[in-house]
Parts: C-alpha cells; structure tokens; sequence
C-alpha cells in the first residue's frame, strides 16, 4: 500500500505572526514555522497503517524552502520519504492553486491508496483543499474522521458532529482526520536520526506540467486589500468592592452591552 500524507508549514502560533507587507501574504520567512500540529494527526494516522502492515508513508508539501522542515517532521515521526514543491511562482497561491499543484504531485507520486490530510491548516483554516484535491483526482473524499479503519479496499471512517455518522468509501481515497483520531506520536532520537538518511525528492511546477501563470498571487481569486494591525491591550477596569461591588461589576457589564 502506498499512502501520501500532506504536509503544511506554517507560522507557529505561539510566535508574532504577521503578513507581507509588501503584497499582504503571510510572511512564512521571518517568522518561526513549524508543521501544522493538525498535520500531526493525519502523519500519525498514516504511521499507524504502516506499522500494521506494508505500507509506504510519503510526506508531500509545497512551499519555500523553509517548508522542507515539515517533511523533515514527518520523516522523524517515520514516514518513509517526502516531496517538497518548490517554486519561486507558487508565492501567493490560494486554496484553488495549491490544490492543483498539489494534486499534480499526488499523480506524479504514482498508484496512491489513500492521501492523509489534517482537516485544516492552522494558518489559513479553511478546510477546503481536500475537497478539491477529490473533485480533481476524481477519488472519494471522507472529510472530518474521528475514527477509521480498513477492510481491504474499503476505507470505513467514524464522523462526530451534530450527529455521528459511520461512512464507507472504496480505495483509493482522500481522508481529512481531526484531532480527535489519534496521539501523535513525539519523534524518537533514533526516529530523528534515521530521518536524515531519507529520500526528500525537490519537484518544481515544470515538473509536474503546471503553467506557472495559472498558480501564485497574480491568479489567486482572493486577496488580502488591506492589513490593519491589532490594537495593545489596554489596562483594565478594576471594581473596588464598597458593600456594592456587585451593583457595579452589573452595571459595567451592561454598560459595555454584555447583558
């Protein structure tokens, strides 16, 4: 079996993220990035597969160079080999670009089983690429998985969300996990250290036969017009409790429209 997982660098939350300010795209440069911790899942999800019986795990990202250390993460969880995209025209691409880019590398990767993708990235959020990545490689998509397993060439997934849902779908397919699936698993300095003797393959639009005018910020169909920067916290109110606190802590909230 051979199973691609996706993988997305992004800025880490923790950091000061900030955009570009040159054309408003998220600055993935100056910033520190790590790999989308609901990537970790799908990661895991894969691993687990391959623990259980022979399957191969490679990990495939688009991105600059720095996007190279997802894979890297990937590789030390014990994937097995990965893919990074890289084109100076990808800078800017929307969902609808990176999903053909990325579709293209899934074909170029060969008889896929199944594609492993986290149910959002951390920075945009947005939920959708997988959806597009089936519409393009005609593959059964199963989005939102809490649970999952395998019946040969069946894929039966478990869905929680105002109802729970059991769904079924035939390899191969593409599956979006949630955090709810599993634990992923913390790299092990062996895991670590065999990570750098792994097969990481550069491919560049050229590569995969994409134009590079149909991909990056000039094709986007959204933009980002205008950046305004939040504003410093400001000092709270502090309510001295006289025999009335309660009266004034009412009538602050009511003043600021809480109740």
């Amino acid at each position: 079996m051979k199973i691609v997982v996706l993988v997305k660098h992004v800025p880490d939350a923790a950091a000061d993220r900030k955009f570009d300010e040159a054309d408003y795209t998220t600055d993935r440069v100056s910033v520190d990035s790590i790999l989308s911790e609901l990537d970790e899942y799908a990661v895991e999800e894969a691993l687990k597969i391959s623990d259980a019986g022979d399957a191969e795990v490679i990990a495939v990202t688009m991105g600059p160079e720095q996007a190279q250390d997802a894979i890297k993460r990937a590789l030390q969880m014990g994937a097995d080999s990965g893919v990074h995209v890289l084109d100076e025209a990808l800078h800017g691409s929307d969902a609808l670009a990176t999903s053909q880019v990325l579709a293209a590398a899934i074909e170029k990767v060969g008889e896929v089983d199944l594609v492993f993708t986290g149910m959002a990235s951390t920075d945009g959020g947005m939920s959708v690429v997988p959806a597009m990545l089936a519409e393009r490689l005609q593959l059964a998509h199963v989005g939102f998985v809490g649970e999952l397993t395998l019946d040969g060439g069946t894929v039966r997934a478990r869905r929680d969300a105002d109802v729970t849902e059991t769904v079924e779908a035939a390899l191969p397919a593409i599956v979006s996990v949630t955090d709810q699936i599993n634990e992923p698993r913390y790299p092990s300095f062996k895991g670590i250290m065999a990570a750098k003797k792994k097969p990481v393959q550069t491919w560049s639009l050229a590569d995969l036969g994409i134009d590079a005018g149909s991909v990056g910020l000039s094709a986007a169909w959204s933009v980002v017009a205008s950046v305004t920067a939040r504003p410093p916290r400001t000092q709270g109110e502090v309510v001295t409790d006289e025999g009335d606190g309660g009266a004034k802590l009412a009538a602050y909230l009511a003043d600021q429209k809480f109740i």
